[in-house]
């Protein structure tokens, strides 16, 4: 059976490094660069220049979720639709 972390050599500050994440994260982090017209060793070398603390592995899956979360609440506020309240069908008797 195949592990759902995948290992990956990149380049960060001019030195190579492996860093392992689960493919999912791996995905999000290619979505990530690629929307801000970077490359992959380019977005791990800010995140690595601006980790307070923990591995790099860490970081990166903590980017990863702050990225999403916050893009997620700005589609949530900015939405114009308003929310519609639930009500339940009647049932005729």
């Amino acid at each position: 059976m195949k592990s759902p972390v995948e290992k990956r050599s990149v380049v960060v500050g001019g030195h190579k490094t492996s860093v392992s994440l689960e493919s999912a994260f791996w995905s999000g982090m290619k979505e990530i660069a690629s929307g801000r017209n970077s490359t992959l060793s380019e977005l791990v070398g800010d995140i690595d220049a601006n980790r307070a603390h923990g591995n790099l592995s860490s970081a990166i899956r903590l980017f990863v979720l702050d990225h999403y979360r916050n893009s997620n609440a700005v589609t949530t506020t900015s939405d114009n639709a308003q929310p519609r309240a639930f009500a339940p069908a009647r049932l005729s008797a």
